[in-house]
């Protein structure tokens, strides 16, 4: 039975570190690190203190997403080989890494708010201290076979195709360096391909003389040379620096700066302007956010849960280091990819290397990395993907313009960072008079409703903190433009009349993922035309023309179907059940929940589709249901420790290593067990067990702070508003007929299970 009690006072809490004992192997035993928009692999291997260091939208003349460097430390006398008190911890309350032996420490940390990264030594007795900046861009590099999948050419790479050779000049006691694309990108080649050359002084082209890179330097460092080295299968050149003598501290600093410039010169002037500001506040303002981060929402639990609920905040915080990127945190591996021999044999190519590319995206991975900020409170980290489909408006509008004469943003599942498919992917060997704005490709051809989710993302951010979204309407508008003018133009070229007999757009050719294709009416656009159009609410000529969601019966049980029809299986999601998430129109508390856990449970593809690995989200679907039994059973699976060292490096799935898309759609299911919403009614613990004890702290609409404890089978929670934080934070209890009802500040709900159930949802099978 649960029992209702108030919550006075929520007892204080410190978030917990993550600590290793021992230095690691290599790369992949590498532990996270960063903030703002710079993310870094930290390790102690050999002796030596390494570590990556990567920053958003660092994308090259290919897109692939090149890291920053590595950076090496090694002290003299050496503590990490002469001494046996290793320590290596990830401070998550404060965001730095620590490592400290034989009276040394290292604090590693990254900037929030400016793009530099430090490193700070203190140590008991003097030691010497000898870095290297390593890199393995110091000449042109061919792109080997098989290479090409971390750029925008795939399995095609064009022959003679390289990685041009970065800039690193020493300076004293700095190296700059930097990678500068040239004019001419892999942007001019989809444009060409694709047929737009007519209209490309209207795209926008992000790729073009973007310059990256930054400064390195030391407060007691002198530059000694260069040396020539190989670390994982890949050779690189060191720019050495020694301390002028034995120092007890050490101040080293890596300044970053990212910028299209017509000339080197203003890209330098901008980079030394960002050394210029740094202060000592900067530390403190930065420990300031990640105090207040961790304060904003949480899930802790005991016993078993613990370790789920550990990950959870453990994927948070990898999250977080990209709170403020130019692009948004890529679902295979974010910031924090390492050496890629680590994570496939078969792959053993530079550092830079990520299967599934760096500056193409991937609609279906990047929502779940995004979705589960709404229920955190991490709306401030939102924009970096809503920002990056509002720059590509434009050129997304030019191919409904060119291709087909009518308006609208055609967006695809596979879309670079200019708002073109992939060339790859769009096809080079293309049939005659095959339709231009198609993807050539089995998988991608007539997915277009991905960039609904988005928008949707971008309608909830009001919903749930009174976000101005006036920017994004645009957005939003164009989308929804392009699907009622695009399926009658298709429908007017098949025959005289635009919709059917009643009354309904004919979504044909469509794509329910890139599952079923050929389909006709898609459940999983249907559901999004839907709910995007009833949230915003400004089309309600359109709204009336979506066709409802198609049903079907399969062993004598009503469920939903993937679509009205379909010509064949192509991939192994489940449409049909994107109606229950993430289009929410079925599910605990709403109407026809047997007929959504029908398809769950009876639907043959969604049987055999099940798992929990990477992008899947199962466990999503059985916590929207209320299968308590189910959700725990995929947790259990997609939420214990990954492979790695590291404890949420999970993947590489069907993807790569760190799987970002697995974590979030972990972290989405963990939270729709704990909390659900039904317009103005919270739902608690609506598919968490009784046993497993808990306290979150979650957000909800209408700027809604929800905190609850399940301990020993009672629940205690709170409710209060993010507007009116100076209220009353007691809630009213009253008791409803055959179920408990909280009223909070006299507008919300919170139903929670009892010994009186009339709540039938709630019932587990």
């Amino acid at each position: 039975m649960l029992l209702l009690c108030n919550l006075s006072v929520l007892r204080s809490r410190q978030v917990a570190s993550v600590r290793w004992d021992t230095p690691g192997r290599d790369s992949s035993e590498s532990m996270p690190c960063g903030g703002g928009d710079i993310g870094m692999n930290v390790w102690v291997e050999g002796g030596d203190l390494l570590f990556y260091i990567s920053r958003s939208g660092t994308f090259d003349e290919h897109n692939c997403m090149l890291k920053q460097g590595r950076v090496r430390v090694r002290l003299t006398p050496n503590p990490f080989l002469e001494s046996s008190d290793f320590r290596q911890e990830l401070m998550l309350d404060d965001g730095y890494v620590e490592i400290a032996a034989g009276g040394t420490t290292f604090r590693l940390w990254a900037d929030v708010f400016h793009p530099v990264a430090h490193l700070e030594l203190d140590s008991r007795q003097p030691v010497t201290v000898d870095l290297c900046y390593e890199n393995w861009r110091y000449r042109d590099r061919p792109i080997r076979k098989g290479e090409g999948w971390q750029n925008s050419y795939r399995w095609a790479p064009p022959e003679g195709m390289f990685t041009s050779a970065d800039s690193i000049t020493p300076e004293g006691n700095s190296v700059v360096f930097y990678h500068r694309n040239p004019q001419q990108t892999v942007f001019d080649v989809a444009v060409a391909q694709q047929g737009l050359d007519a209209v490309k002084n209207q795209m926008m082209n992000p790729l073009a003389n973007l310059t990256f890179g930054g400064k390195l330097w030391g407060n007691h460092l002198q530059y000694t040379g260069v040396a020539d080295g190989e670390y994982a299968g890949t050779d690189y050149r060191a720019w050495q620096f020694r301390s002028s003598g034995p120092v007890r501290k050490e101040h080293i600093r890596v300044a970053l700066h990212t910028e299209q410039t017509p000339d080197i010169t203003l890209w330098r002037r901008q980079l030394e302007a960002t050394v210029a500001r740094i202060s000592a506040e900067d530390k403190k303002q930065s420990r300031r956010w990640w105090n207040d981060f961790w304060q904003r929402s949480y899930i802790e639990a005991s016993g078993e849960a613990s370790e789920y609920t550990r990950n959870y905040t453990l994927f948070r915080y990898m999250l977080g280091c990209n709170a403020y990127g130019s692009a948004p945190t890529k679902f295979n591996g974010g910031l924090f990819t390492f050496d890629p021999c680590f994570v496939d044999e078969k792959q053993a190519f530079t550092p830079d290397y990520r299967k599934w590319g760096g500056g193409t995206m991937t609609a279906q991975n990047q929502r779940l990395v995004y979705w589960p900020m709404l229920k955190s409170g991490d709306f401030d980290m939102m924009p970096a993907q809503f920002d990056f489909y509002n720059r590509m408006l434009r050129n997304a509008e030019l191919r409904s313009e060119c291709y087909w004469g009518h308006k609208g943003a055609c967006f695809t599942e596979q879309i670079e960072n200019f708002g073109l498919p992939d060339p790859v992917e769009y096809g080079f060997e293309r049939p005659e008079g095959f339709d231009k704005g198609v993807e050539y490709n089995a998988w991608l051809e007539y997915q277009w409703d991905t960039v609904l989710e988005f928008c949707q993302m971008i309608l909830e951010t009001k919903n749930y903190n009174h976000a101005d979204i006036t920017p994004y309407l645009p957005l939003i508008e164009s989308c929804l433009t392009f699907f009622d003018e695009h399926y009658r133009y298709l429908a007017s070229r098949r025959g005289r009349k635009e919709l059917d007999g009643n009354g309904h757009l004919i979504l044909y050719p469509g794509s329910a993922c890139e599952t079923y294709k050929m389909s006709n009416n898609a459940s999983s656009t249907i559901a999004a035309l839907r709910v995007v159009l009833e949230t915003c609410g400004r089309k309600p000529g359109m709204l009336r023309t979506i066709p409802p969601v198609p049903l079907r019966t399969v062993g004598g049980k009503e469920m939903i179907s993937p679509a009205k029809t379909w010509e064949r299986i192509n991939n192994v999601e489940t449409p049909q059940l994107y109606p229950v998430y993430p289009w929410r129109m079925y599910g605990v508390g709403k109407e026809n929940l047997d007929v959504a856990r029908n398809t769950y449970l009876y639907d043959p593809d969604a049987l055999r589709f099940r798992s929990h690995t990477g992008w899947k989200q199962d466990n999503i679907w059985a916590a929207c249901l209320g299968l308590t039994e189910e959700a725990v059973r995929l947790t259990r699976l997609k939420m214990t420790d990954g492979p790695y060292r590291f404890p949420a490096f999970w993947g590489p799935g069907f993807d790569w290593a760190p799987d970002h898309n697995h974590g979030g759609s972990g972290m989405i299911g963990m939270q729709e067990m704990l909390l659900q919403t039904d317009g103005n009614k919270i739902y608690l613990f609506p598919a968490w067990p009784v046993e497993w004890d808990v306290r979150f702290r979650l957000h909800a609409p209408g700027r809604t702070v929800v905190e609850a404890e399940l301990k020993n089978g009672e629940v205690s929670y709170r409710t209060y508003s993010l507007a009116n934080k100076t209220g009353s934070l007691t809630p009213t209890l009253s008791k409803g007929e055959g179920e408990e009802v909280v009223v909070c500040n006299g507008a919300v709900q919170a139903l929670v299970k009892g010994k009186k159930n009339s709540l039938k949802p709630y019932k587990p099978l």
